[in-house]
C-alpha cells in the first residue's frame, strides 16, 4: 500500500536517510545546494539550540535516552524551496513515552538571512504515569515572541483539586517568579484553560537578547522540575486509571492539532 506523506512535512524532503516515499535529492539538486548554502546569520543571536542540548543532557542524567524510529525517519530535513530548515530528535526510556524536540529555521532565498525560529519540544510519560506533559512551543521573528511554556495536565486542574496540588502546589513560586519577568500573552478561551496549568506561561514580547535570556532561564527551571516529577513518579497498576491517562494524553494531542497550531500560523500570517 503507497504511504503519503504527512501533511505537516508535505514539504520537506529528507536529507539523512531519505524514506521510501520521498524522492531523493538528484545529482543536479546536490549541486545546486551546495552552491547556494552559506553560513546563517542567527535572528538577533537566537538560536533555540541551546535550549534541546540542555534538555537531552538533564534527561540523560537522569534516565536512558533510547532514539525511536521517528529518530532516524525525520532527523534533518529542508523545504524544496531550499528556504526552510527542520532538525528534529525524538527519543523514549524507562518512564518516557515520546520527547522529541522539533526546529524549524526560516530564511530568505537571495540573502539567506534568517527570518524566524520555530522550536516545538514536547515529553510525553508513559500512560502508568499520570505526570504533565512538558511542553514548549516558541515562535521567534525579528520583532516578535510567542511563547507557550507549561507543564500540561492530563487531568482537569479546575476540577481535580487533589490532582493540582499534588503537581503544582509546590510549583506556584515557580510560576511567578516568571509572570514577574514575562508578561502575559493575553486572553485564552475556556476550553484552552482546561489543558493549561496553573503555572503556564504564556506569554509576547519584542525579541532581545534578554528576553532570549529570561526564556532560556524559565525553560531550564520548568524541565527541571519536570524531571524532578519523573523521579517521583509511581508507576500506576490500575488499569482503569492508565487507561484514563492514556485517554488524556489523545485528548491533549487532538486539542494541540485542531487548535494550537492552526491559532500559530493565524498569528504569523497576521
Amino acid at each position: 500500500m503507497k504511504k503519503s506523506i504527512p501533511s505537516s512535512l508535505s514539504s520537506f524532503s529528507v536529507l539523512r536517510k531519505p524514506c521510501p516515499f520521498v524522492p531523493p535529492f538528484t545529482p543536479i539538486y546536490r549541486k545546486q545546494q551546495k552552491q547556494r548554502r552559506r553560513p546563517l546569520i542567527q535572528l538577533s543571536a537566537i538560536s533555540y539550540n541551546k535550549f534541546i542540548h540542555f534538555a537531552l543532557d538533564e534527561s540523560k542524567r537522569r534516565t536512558h535516552l533510547a532514539p525511536s524510529p521517528l529518530q532516524e525517519r525525520y532527523n534533518s530535513m529542508v523545504s524544496m524551496d531550499g528556504n526552510a530548515e527542520l532538525q528534529m530528535s525524538s527519543f523514549k526510556a524507562t518512564k518516557i513515552r515520546l520527547l522529541r524536540s522539533l526546529c524549524i529555521e526560516t530564511q530568505t532565498t537571495q540573502t539567506m538571512w534568517t527570518l524566524a525560529y520555530v522550536l516545538d519540544f514536547a515529553v510525553f510519560p508513559e500512560p502508568e504515569f499520570d505526570m504533565p506533559i512538558f511542553c514548549a512551543n516558541f515562535f521567534t521573528s525579528a520583532n516578535v515572541n510567542i511563547v507557550v511554556l507549561d507543564l500540561n495536565p492530563l487531568h482537569n486542574v479546575i476540577i481535580e483539586r487533589e490532582y493540582r496540588d499534588k503537581y503544582y502546589k509546590g510549583l506556584i513560586p515557580l510560576g511567578v517568579k516568571y509572570a514577574e519577568l514575562l508578561p502575559w500573552g493575553g486572553k485564552l478561551t475556556s476550553e484552552s484553560l482546561k489543558f493549561f496549568s496553573p503555572i503556564v506561561i504564556w506569554t509576547r514580547f519584542t525579541s532581545s537578547p534578554q528576553k532570549y535570556e529570561v526564556l532560556y532561564s524559565a525553560f531550564m527551571d520548568y524541565y527541571k522540575a519536570w524531571l524532578e516529577l519523573m523521579d517521583q513518579a509511581v508507576v500506576e497498576t490500575n488499569a482503569s486509571q492508565i487507561k484514563r491517562n492514556r485517554e488524556a494524553q489523545h485528548r491533549y494531542l487532538t486539542w494541540r492539532a485542531e487548535k494550537c497550531y492552526c491559532r500559530r500560523e493565524r498569528s504569523v500570517l497576521l
